[in-house]
């Protein structure tokens, strides 16, 4: 069965790429490459938002944990996010894709010369059939990786609502450590009830929300939570799905209802 084509933006979480013995998890990353290269040939425009520049240099450096000081957060970044993107290149280029990379500061969202600049080349990758690959530039933007307050972006989730925003795509993909949204915390609580479908963010839903699963990733469900609604208001579908099982994405593009789907009232049809 053929896909409805879609401009679809795909978030990956930093504890969905990297193993618990800190090392880079490559089946995961080539497996994802291959399901979006899949998707894109079904005649699909993809997006991919990938966290873990931090976790990948801090591996590729031999940290043993996320390192504590700024300017050593950001060193490791630059490093990391060049062998992240190394993998991506080397691995969708294997299913026939070519990648480009994107990475953004708050400046880029908030001046509207740059947020116009980025549409054109968003637009402009579309045309040459190219996946754009995004990612905050950790390197230079402290305040998120430093604090996450007083940001526009605040976190990769909020990043990739955004990115779904001003692509004006049709649904976003959030894959997490769980596979959707529990009125309680699933991995401390085995009676945890699903939430299958949520049509409004309300402040009880909020509240279900929990922290950060992993001493690498800095954000939890509640961010996601809070990427959900960015991309709500303006139409986007949004799912949260587990991403140890990436075949689910096919189900998600055929308009089933895997994980949490999120289903704004101004949604595109």
């Amino acid at each position: 069965m053929d896909l409805l084509k879609r401009r679809i933006v795909v978030k990956v979480g930093t504890t969905n790429i990297m193993r618990e013995n800190r090392s880079v998890n490559l089946n995961r990353l080539d497996k994802l490459a291959r399901v979006l290269s899949d998707a894109k040939n079904m005649g699909n425009e993809i997006v991919l938002v990938s966290s873990g520049a931090i976790a990948v240099g801090s591996n590729k450096l031999g940290f043993r944990e996320r390192p504590r000081e700024l300017r050593i957060k950001q060193a490791v970044a630059a490093v990391g996010q060049l062998e992240l993107m190394h993998l991506y290149e080397k691995l969708f280029a294997e299913y026939g894709q070519t990648v480009g990379q994107i990475l953004l500061t708050d400046e880029d969202v908030k001046s509207e010369q740059r947020r116009e600049n980025l549409i054109r080349t968003f637009d402009a990758l579309f045309e040459l059939g190219v996946i754009p690959v995004v990612n905050e530039n950790d390197s230079v933007s402290s305040v998120e990786i430093e604090t996450g307050h007083n940001k526009i972006l605040g976190d990769n989730d909020t990043l990739s609502a955004i990115v779904a925003v001003l692509c004006k795509a049709d649904k976003l993909i959030l894959l997490s450590d769980v596979d959707k949204l529990y009125d309680c915390d699933p991995h401390s609580n085995p009676n945890a009830k699903p939430v299958n479908v949520v049509t409004e963010i309300t402040s009880a839903l909020r509240e279900m929300a929990g922290g950060s699963g992993s001493g690498w990733g800095t954000g939890g469900m509640s961010t996601k939570l809070q990427a959900a609604e960015v991309a709500m208001k303006s139409g986007v579908e949004v799912t949260i799905t587990d991403g140890d099982h990436l075949e689910r994405i096919y189900d998600i593009l055929e308009g089933c209802t895997v994980g949490t789907r999120f289903v704004p009232t101004n949604r595109k049809d």
